[in-house]
């Protein structure tokens, strides 16, 4: 798996900027990659490195859109997310759909 044997997450100003300006805590983050989350790759934003757009839960249990890359600092790898945001009902509604088709 993708995720499997993440040693944590890679935070700093501009991406912890990036994730609080639409709402999104630490938190509530890191909470949806401990929970079952579907992770698809990001091709089209995948030029200078791989990134990836996951579709999870929180523990509040509020639907949450992210893009993260994964990176490897001192031979251990951490997600580093890009942005986040909480999804809309019609967001939700679509990639479940869009889910149940590839499973």
């Amino acid at each position: 798996m993708l995720i499997e044997s993440v040693n944590g997450f890679d935070w700093n100003d501009g991406n912890l900027e990036k994730c609080q300006k639409h709402g999104v805590s630490i938190q509530a983050l890191e909470s949806a990659f401990q929970r079952e989350i579907s992770i698809f790759p990001d091709i089209i934003h995948s030029q200078d490195e791989e990134r990836f757009i996951s579709i999870g839960k929180t523990y509040e249990g509020r639907s949450i859109f992210i893009v993260f890359t994964l990176r490897i600092i001192e031979k251990q790898k951490f997600i580093r997310p890009i942005s986040a945001r909480y999804m809309h009902k019609k967001e939700i509604e679509h990639y479940e759909k869009t889910i149940a088709r590839t499973s």
